[in-house]
Order: structure tokens, then sequence, then C-alpha cells
């Protein structure tokens, strides 16, 4: 076959898969060999064809079968953004005119048709196109946003940084997760890798592509080998796709927005990858069958055996991505299973002459890549909507595919046959062991030992013999007021209905109310039976009752053991049946797993890689790249745990491990890492970009330390204006904090001179202030270790109990001390002016040697940050305790924030991160929970301010709460998403639909990359009796909140 054969080949199985799926969606038929009948039928007339079917169909409706053929895709009417105006073709479906079901069918493909003969494009590459074009709308949009909406790279480059040896992650330049869970994927396949980064482009098109293929392929091919090499040696944490995501963009013609589904994307992305190593292929080929590497790596073959219409049959057909079912399947082998076979099955392999249809699926080579889709979209006709579907599927890391090949055919089919077989005589004991566990003819039932265990229980009960109602006391009404005793009701009977006490009540006692006392009137007798009981039982019937329950109990307890053990057994059996060796020789291992939260509608998607050369699970979540492990995976991807689920597995030939290992280099045998591994062209384009990033390091350096300088200088010029007394000791404003701290210094003074005349010791001024200074050191030593309640605190009181529970060096405490008594406002007499001057000539001896500066200063600083903090955490709980939670955030969030950075220094540098952590947390869960309200009312402007509430306050912190990693903040931030997640399968006005698709991505985003918020508030200044008094009310207040509660 030449060259142009083989692509006319191919390009008519396309044609012919395409027409497929049409159909399919359309008409909603899953039976291939009906569909392609109906083709046959029709002569490639979709319109004829969709006739054909629903004429069937009327006939004879269709079984609903699971099949190979069925895609994890929902219909095309997925990416119509949700409110978007319908066409005015309009055709009532809602009637049962099968006329107007085709009109609407045919117009619908006339449309398809006619769209794809105008552009070239296929229904698929438009979606694709919706996509990538909002997804760099969406990115070009963020730079207009307000500075409270951009999610914006870090100023500090350092922050940006690659760590030597971490992958480099790729940021989200607007829904593109997608992206680039697909590209990490697929670049830690080092065999792919290499086959990107090696290509060049064939001779023929450098200078002008012939075809729209080859103009749309190329650049993008150029690109990805760009995105590649940058991915590979560049110096940042992590790298922007947005020429890649552009050159796919440009590809197509489209306005409308969605979020692409992953497997789609990977579907198109292979395709084009497909035909650009065509080219070069069929150029490097002379005179032979080209080879294409994309279709050597993910491409595989399967036959299909079977029978239609009592005609037997074998179809030789390529795969690439294997859709599988999930619904109702619990492990990954059950969904191939249901894969690999349809329809009727028992006359495939038997002689017998039959008229059912069905068919099997056996692998005859696999692909050294093997992907698997698991379709976990459904549409809902009745809401005509697609849903995910959350159930549990579970996959291992190493999966043999003996089972499925065509070699193995035979051996399978026996142990299939076994294996229903066993599970014919498993549903049967079920049966029996559920009868046990569940006995009984009404709507509750009770295990049967249990039965006979209490019917034992009652019968060996003390027997009495009064009415259950006799011995209750009611001569005493509640409350222990006496009244008139009432009959027992055999007493009644023999009174007879004409009879009367002797003496009646009096009107009085008829009117009086009792006192009602609810924990004295109902109190039953001491020596009242607490269960019921038989009243009337012998010695001998008791004995043969229990011997009989006894023996009848064992027996029952034996069964049930036997048929448990007999399940286990079964259970094993089916669990080893392939577990032989000749069963295990096709292994593949699972290298990644793309992962989906969220709903149909909206979501985020991630992906799990395994790294063979650290022997770990590393998760690729946009610009963060993190160490994982097989639970975590387990926890994302299994499903039926919060709305995470895989959507697409990649598994490896274990077999082949070039797949996976670095290349050696030929002349000196050493591993090619780095840029070593990457062509001149990309060397050189890394290098100049990583010259671009080193650029920008050394101007923010040089720029922080011009900042610094200028810091210092300010600093000098104050110190020599003031004699660089710390502004929180000495405040001259109307807040007049200096007050407190000149009071102590005075008391310490005034205790210094009393204690010198007590005993008679030296009175000079110089002897007067190094008493005092111990005198007043003392004092706050012992406030640094009394052990308080939460509303003290005696750090704020004075800033060497901080010093001093911080470890402060020695030099730092007594420079500092001494600048407290060289205060120029003690001027209570001329014994402390005399003091002061003393203390400021000590301070002028001290040289730099004796005391570093530097540390001085930024000990101070720490102190003014512990302040700064503070007056945040207060001034946000006040906010948060009037319920102003909007206001009350800005302050919670930069409180914690500042707290973690100096708890980072000592744990009694900051307060209680637990407390902040707290009311962070229920802050944000206020403010949600007040913006969904403002959403479910329906009022535009109630609606607006909520979404405006989530996306200028709420959506910002969660990467906060999602980086902090504890288990309440993950719940929280779960607990959000479902809440807005939940409107997704509500009935809304379309206005509101829309703006909740466009909403809820940004919500679903698991990125933990910090985005810009507000700037912080400015500070008003407080006293430290001020700020003392204020700290103490709130946490005072706050401590009638539980601890159990934070």
């Amino acid at each position: 076959m030449t060259v142009e054969q083989n692509v006319l080949q191919q390009h008519s199985q396309k044609h012919q898969q395409t027409l497929l799926n049409q159909l399919k969606e359309v008409t909603g038929t899953t039976d291939i060999q009906l569909l392609q009948q109906a083709l046959q039928v029709s002569n490639g007339d979709l319109a004829e064809a969709v006739a054909f079917l629903t004429e069937k169909n009327a006939k004879a409706p269709q079984q609903d079968e699971t099949t190979y053929y069925q895609t994890s895709q929902v219909p095309s009417d997925r990416y119509i953004s949700v409110g978007s105006q319908a066409d005015t073709n309009v055709i009532d479906l809602t009637g049962d005119d099968k006329d107007d079901l085709q009109r609407a069918i045919a117009l619908s493909l006339e449309e398809s048709s006619r769209a794809f003969r105008e552009t070239g494009i296929t229904d698929e590459e438009q979606a694709i196109s919706r996509v990538l074009e909002a997804s760099i709308a969406e990115n070009k949009a963020s730079l207009k946003r307000t500075h409270t909406e951009v999610w914006s790279d870090s100023p500090n480059p350092h922050d940006r940084k690659r760590i030597d040896g971490c992958p480099v992650g790729l940021k989200n330049v607007g829904n593109t997760c997608w992206f680039s869970a697909v590209i990490q994927s697929l670049f830690h396949l080092l065999e792919f890798q290499r086959l990107v980064l090696n290509y060049s482009p064939p001779a023929r098109v450098l200078d002008l592509p012939r075809n729209q293929k080859e103009h749309r392929n190329l650049p993008f091919m150029q690109e990805l080998r760009n995105l590649f090499s940058l991915m590979v040696g560049s110096k940042r944490k992590y790298v922007d796709p947005s020429r890649a995501v552009e050159i796919l963009k440009d590809a197509f013609k489209s306005s409308e927005s969605q979020q692409q589904d992953v497997s789609e994307f990977t579907h198109k992305l292979l395709d084009w990858l497909e035909d650009a190593f065509q080219m070069k292929a069929e150029e490097d080929s002379v005179g032979e069958k080209p080879k294409n590497p994309m279709v050597e790596l993910f491409y595989g073959r399967f036959l299909a055996v079977g029978i239609l219409e009592g005609k037997k049959f074998e179809n030789t057909e390529m795969f690439g991505q294997y859709p599988l079912q999930v619904n109702g399947f619990k492990d990954l082998h059950e969904c191939l299973e249901a894969a690999m076979i349809e329809g009727e099955i028992e006359s495939l392999h038997s002689a017998e002459n039959s008229a059912r249809s069905g068919q099997e699926h056996w692998f005859t080579e696999l692909p050294p890549v093997l992907t698997f889709e698991l379709s976990r979209f459904e549409f809902n006709q009745a809401l005509g909507r697609p849903e995910k579907i959350h159930s549990k599927l579970e996959f291992s890391s190493v999966l043999y595919m003996d089972r499925y090949m065509d070699r193995n055919r035979e051996i399978t089919r026996i142990k299939r046959e076994e294996i229903r077989r066993l599970k014919e005589h498993l549903t049967l004991l079920q049966q029996r062991l559920e009868r046990y566990l569940s006995y009984g003819s009404g709507p509750k039932r009770f295990p049967l030992a249990d039965v006979l265990q209490y019917a034992m229980e009652f019968a060996s009960s003390k027997p009495v013999c009064t009415s259950p109602v006799e011995d209750i006391d009611t001569s005493a009404p509640p409350g222990g007021t006496t009244g008139q005793q009432l009959p027992s009701p055999r007493q009644a009977e023999s009174l007879g209905p004409t009879s009367a006490p002797s003496t009646a009540p009096s009107v009085a006692q008829q009117q009086r109310v009792p006192v009602h006392k609810p924990f004295t009137h109902s109190r039953l007798r001491p020596d009242l039976p607490m269960h019921p009981a038989p009243r009337h039982i012998t010695e001998e019937e008791l004995r043969v009752l229990e011997g009989c329950l006894h023996r009848w109990r064992s027996e029952v307890e034996n069964d049930t053991c036997d048929l448990q053990g007999s399940i286990s057994r079964i259970h094993r059996s089916i669990d080893l049946m392939y577990s032989d060796k000749s069963m295990m020789q096709v292994p593949y291992r699972l290298h990644a797993v793309l992962v989906h939260e969220g709903q149909a509608n909206a979501g985020h998607y991630w992906a799990y890689i395994y790294d063979p050369h650290q022997c770990c699970w590393m998760k690729y979540n946009d610009i963060s790249v993190t160490k994982s492990s097989w639970e975590e995976l387990v926890r994302d991807s299994f499903g039926g745990y919060r709305n995470a689920s895989a959507y697409c597995l990649m598994y490896i030939n274990d077999k082949k491990p070039f797949l996976i290992e670095e290349e050696f280099d030929k002349e000196t045998g050493q591993i090619l890492s780095g840029m070593d591994k990457l062509p001149p062209d990309l060397k050189r384009y890394v290098i100049e970009d990583n010259e671009l990033f080193d650029k920008e390091v050394e101007e923010w350096d040089a720029m922080q330390a011009r900042k610094a300088q200028q810091e210092k200088l300010d600093l000098a010029s104050a110190a020599a204006a003031s004699t660089a007394d710390p502004e929180y000791m000495e405040q001259p404003s109307p807040t007049n904090d200096f007050k407190h701290l000149q009071e102590d210094t005075e008391r310490a003074i005034s205790r210094a001179v009393a204690a010198a005349a007590a005993a008679e010791q030296d009175r000079s001024p110089e002897a007067l202030l190094n008493t005092a200074i111990k005198l007043e050191y003392a004092r706050l030593v012992r406030f640094a270790q009394e052990d308080t309640p939460p509303e003290i605190d005696y750090r704020l009181q004075h800033i060497i109990v901080y010093f001093i529970q911080n470890e402060a060096p020695k030099k730092i405490l007594e420079r500092t001390l001494l600048t407290q008594f060289a205060d120029r406002n003690l001027a209570f007499d001329e014994r402390c002016k005399s003091i002061m001057k003393v203390a400021r000539a000590k301070l002028d001896l001290i040289t730099p040697e004796e005391v570093n500066m530097d540390a001085y200063e930024m000990w101070h600083q720490d102190y003014r940050n512990f302040r700064e903090t503070t007056i945040f955490m207060v001034t946000g709980l006040e906010l948060f305790q009037k319920s102003n939670y909007v206001e009350a955030l800005v302050y919670l969030i930069y409180s914690h924030q500042y707290n973690k950075e100096l708890l980072l220094k000592g744990p009694y540098r900051g307060h209680d991160e637990d407390l902040l952590t707290y009311y962070r947390r229920e802050c944000l869960l206020k403010l949600n929970e007040q913006a969904a309200a403002m959403f479910e009312s329906g009022e535009e402007p109630e609606v607006t301010s909520g979404l405006s509430i989530m996306n200028e306050l709420v959506v910002p912190c969660i990467p906060l709460l999602l980086a902090q990693d504890t288990e309440k903040d993950l719940l929280a931030v779960e607990d959000m998403r479902n809440r807005w997640c939940s409107y997704l399968g509500q009935e809304m006005e379309a206005n509101l639909q829309e703006k909740l698709t466009d909403f809820l991505p940004k919500l679903l985003d698991c990125s933990t990359e910090i985005k810009s918020f507000h700037d912080p508030p400015n500070l008003p200044s407080y006293s430290t009796l001020e700020l003392c008094e204020r700290f103490s009310r709130i946490m005072s207040a706050l401590g009638r909140v539980s601890s159990s509660g934070r």
C-alpha cells in the first residue's frame, strides 16, 4: 500500500468514526452494528440514517446496553453556556409527533454538516475552540480586574524561584487546569518528552506550510517544544503556557465559553501530534511505510469477534484512549470485563446456529502507554443536562492485562465461565445469609440469632403475676397533691357503668390544677421490673424452653458462620482466578491519574504522577508541585468521597523501562539531565529566559538593598533627633502612652531610694539607678513567669516581658532598660532627673561592639510587629463579635498571616494560632452563608452583592485554608464548595445559571497559589493601657465560647 493510500484509508476511518459518533449522539443508539447498518443503507447520508434508526426504534425499542463505544463525553450541548439564548428554529418535541422529531434531528445534522462544509472544522474542534478562546479571554480579562480580584504572581521573584531538583509547575492562565494536568502527565513520560524536544519540522514546510493542518500543527509543536524545554531547565518555580494555548485558540474561531474536558483535549492533542509526526515520518521514510512514533506509543489494536443476526464476524480495529463506563462497577477490572463483552455472548463460542447478536473484544496489540477514560458524566434526560457520577471505583497501581489478550482467549473464557458459576453460587449463599441476618416478615428485620437471644432473655426474666398497670400508684396526682384514687381497669369492670363513688369530689377539688414536676411525678416504684417478663411459667416449661432456644441459637450461629466462611472462600477464589504466573505476563504500572473535582458543568483538574527516581507520587496542581502519597491519591481518585474522582488513568508497560528512563550520552555513557538533554536551539531559548529571570532577581535585590539603606538612614536621623527612644516607649501623642512607662520607672526609682535608705547604702544617682534597674527587672521577670488567664498578656504591658519570654540577649535587655530610665519625661523630682542623666550618660558610653545595633533594632521591630498584629487581631475579633464579617475578615486574615510569621521565630513571639485559625475559618463560613443567602434570593442587587463577596473576599482566601492543610480548614472549604455546587441541580433563572457557571470554576480551583488580597488597613495609634483593656475585653468575651468549639 502506498503512502497516499495509507493516508486516505486513515482519513476514511476517521470520517466513518465521526459519522458514527454523530449518529450515536443524535439518536441515543449505542449498538455499533445497527449504526453501521444505518450508514450502509443510507450510503453515508446522515439524515436518511437517522430516519432509518428512528423507524427501527419505533418498531422495536432498543435495550439499554453498556457498550465499549459509549464515550466519556456528554453530548455537545454541554459546551453551550448555561442561560444562552436558544436558536430561533424551535421545534416542539414534547408531543408524540415522529415527524417533528425527525425534522429536529435533520435540522441539527444540516447545521452541523453546513458548518463543516463551510469551515472544514468539526463540532468537536469547535468545542475545543470555545474553551481555548474562553481561557485566553479569562487571562486577558484578569489584567483589567481590580487588585482585589487579580490572581497575580508574587512581586518577589525569590518566591517564584525553582528549588533545585523540584519539577516545574504550570501557571493557570484562565480555566486551563485541564491543560496543565494533561501536559504534566505527558511531559513526565520521558520517551514522549524526548520525542517532542527533538522534533524538527519537515524541510519542505519550513518556508511555507501547504495546508491548514501544517499551518496549525507546526507552530503548536514549536511552542510545545519551548514549553517542554522551560519545564526541563527553567530557573522559575512555574512557567506560563499562554503561548501554546494561544496557538490552540487561534486554530479555531468561536466565542463560546466552557471549561474543557480532559479526555477530549488529550484526544485532540494526540491527533495534532500524530499529524505533525506523520509529516516528518513521511519525509524520512523512502520507499517504505512510515512509522509514526505517536501511533506506536499511544495506539493499540483489538479484535472484535462476534455474531450479527446469526453470522459470525471478526474485525481488527485500532484504539487510542479506551473509554470505560463507571456506573455500576466497583473496580477497574469489572469495567474492563463489561467493555470487552457486549450483547448475548453465550452463542459466540457455541456450535449451535443462533440469531443472537453480540461480540467480544480481545487485544491483539497493547500500546506502551495505555490510557483509560473513565466516563463519570451521564446526560440526565429528565433535567436536560449532564450530571457527574460520584460513585467509588477502585484501581490498582499494577494492572495485569493478560486476561484481555487474544492469545489467552480460550483460557480467559474458561475462567470467565468458572467465575460466572461461582458468582451464581455466591448469590444463592448471600440470599441464604440475608435470611439469617434480616429475619422477620414485617418492615423491621433483625438477625435471627438476636431474636432467639431476646426470647431467651424474656423467658428467663423474673415472673410477675400482676398487670403492668396495677402496681403503679395513681392515688397521688403529679406534684404530690392529694386527689381521688382512680379505679383499676378490673375494678371499673366490677363497678359497672352505672356505679359511682360514694363521695363525689368538691367543685374546688375538680378545678384544682396540680403543679407539674417533671422529674418526680412519673417516678416508678423501685421494685418494678425494668423489662417485660412472663407472668406464669413453671420450672419445667422454662427448662424445656431454654434448652430449645439455646440449641436453636447455636444452630443458627453455626449456619451463619458456615455461610460467611463459604462466601469468603468464593470471594477469594474469584480474586485469585487470574493470579497464576501465566496470567501475569503483561504488567502495566500506573503512571498518572488525572483528577476532576466539581460537577458536570464546572470543576478543577489536577494530576498525580509517579516519580520512579524518588519512588513517590507527586501532585501537580497548576503552579503547585508537592510530594504526595498513595493514600492521598486513593482519597481523591477513587470517588465516593467529596466531589473529587479520577477521570483518566494512564498506565505504562512495566516491561518497557525506556518510557520513563533518562537518556544516556552516546559518547560518555553518562545520564543526560537538565540542560544537557536539550537540543541547541532550545538550550539557547532556556538560557535567554533564565537570564531574564536572573535580571529580575538582581533588580529586586538592588531595590530591596536601597530600601534597607534608606530605612537605616531614617533610623539614624531619628536617633540623632531623640536619642533613639523607641516610638512605643515614648509617644508624645494624644494617647499619652509614655505615661504608663514613666509611672513604672518613677515607682522603681522610689522603691530604690526607699531600699537604699532602709539599708543605709550609697544614695548616689548611679547607685540608685543600678538598684532601680534591678528592682524593675525583677518585677518584669515575675510577670514573664506568671501563669496568666487568656485575657491578660503582660507582653503588651512591657517590651521587657516580651524579650524575657523570647530569650533576648542580655545586652539587648540592659540597653532597653537603660533607655527606659533615660527618658527625658522623667520630671518627678530632681533625684529622678539626676538618675535620668546618669542613664543617658551610660547609653552614650555603650559602643557598637558591646551591643549589636542591627540585632537591637531587629528585636524592637519584632515587638512593633507583635503590637501591630495584636491590634489587627483585636479589631478583627471585635468586628466578628458585632457580626460585621466583611470588615472583620480583612483584619483576621492579616492578623493570622503576621502572627504566623512571628511564630516562625519562636512559640512566644505571637498569639494563639488555633484561636486565629478558628475565627478566620468561621468568618469565611459566615460570609459564605451570607453570600449564598443573597444568591438564593434571586434579586439582582442581592445576587451581585453575594457574588462580589465570594469573588473579592472568600475565593482569594481559600488557598490560605488549603495551604494550612488542617482537617477542619479542608472540611470548611469542602462545605463552602458543596453549598454552591448544590445549586447546579436546582431550577433557576437563566441569568443566575450563567453567573453560577462563570463563578464555580474560581471557587473550585484547588490551587494553593496565594492570590492578592486587599491591602492591609491603616491602624490607629493606641496607648498601651487602651490596647490592654481592649485585648482583655475581647478575650473575656471569647472565653465564653468553649474551646471545644474551636
